[in-house]
């Protein structure tokens, strides 16, 4: 087992990438908010034509999200740009061999790992799990952290939190499933706009063929995890660990007993969420 001490609630990292690089994306998004605004078409519109949620369009034109050469080569093809986005393709993957994303050192490792992950389960019984949260909610998770973060840092890492969710993006995809506790659902954090728009996301989130989402409702008396959420996640060949964080500590379990243990418990939980899957 490895424990790594924190100095701060689990961020998903901060963004850390050169000038140049953010001068580039910024450059890229005003370029298709253009050219979307030029074809008369709503975010949620080029979205819809190119199977991409509108969050995913609204952060690529802020530059929040990095612009994945596959969506600037669908955008030039859809909006007749002439090639002028599709050049950018390869800037685009240089690019993001520069951009680094930093994390706090105790989150590093399971970040990496992440990143390769072919399978990743996720029980989350006090917050919407990082992977699946919208940009206004994580902005919202971010500006409640205690003791306060100053604005540079909330939006490092909004943006660090929304770049992770690329992972649903590539080619073959992880598998994933989340378990939710229905309380986190009943919970209308930053308000019932922002958590009406979470909850739409979640819905797309659970369209996509690769992604499981269930619910443990709270008649549930009692489950196997009442000592708090955890994930399961399985790098490219090698065996699966296990990740845990409450407050200002995290923990990446590779003892494989443990492992087992987590393991068997999440089976447990999903087996009690029951018929509550997409």
């Amino acid at each position: 087992m490895t424990t790594q001490p924190g100095t701060g609630v689990p961020t998903g990292g901060e963004a850390d990438g050169t000038d140049e690089v953010a001068d580039l994306f910024r450059a890229l998004g005003r370029q298709i908010r253009v050219a979307r605004e030029r074809a008369g078409l709503s975010q949620k519109e080029l979205g819809d034509r190119l199977g991409y949620g509108e969050e995913t369009i609204s952060s690529v034109e802020r530059a929040r999200r990095t612009p994945q050469p596959e969506l600037l080569l669908a955008v030039d093809r859809l909006l007749e740009c002439g090639g002028l986005l599709a050049s950018a393709a390869e800037d685009v993957e240089r690019a993001k061999t520069r951009r680094r994303v930093r994390h706090p050192e105790w989150f590093r490792d399971y970040a990496r790992l992440e990143q390769e992950a072919v399978e990743l389960h996720d029980y989350s019984s006090l917050v919407l799990p990082g992977l699946l949260q919208t940009e206004a909610h994580a902005n919202v998770v971010f500006r409640t952290h205690q003791p306060f973060l100053d604005e540079a840092t909330v939006e490092q890492r909004v943006a660090a939190r929304l770049d992770r969710q690329q992972i649903f993006d590539r080619w073959p995809p992880p598998f994933t499933t989340f378990t939710i506790e229905e309380s986190v659902l009943r919970r209308p954090l930053g308000g019932w706009d922002v958590h009406r728009e979470q909850l739409e996301a979640l819905l797309r989130f659970g369209r996509l063929r690769s992604v499981e989402l269930q619910v443990l409702p709270m008649e549930r008396k009692e489950h196997p995890s009442l000592g708090g959420p955890f994930i399961l996640l399985t790098p490219k060949g090698k065996t699966q660990v296990a990740y845990l964080e409450v407050q200002h500590i995290s923990r990446l379990i590779t003892d494989q007993d443990q492992v087992r243990i987590l393991a068997a418990r999440y089976g447990s939980i999903r087996a009690q969420a029951g018929g509550t899957s997409k």
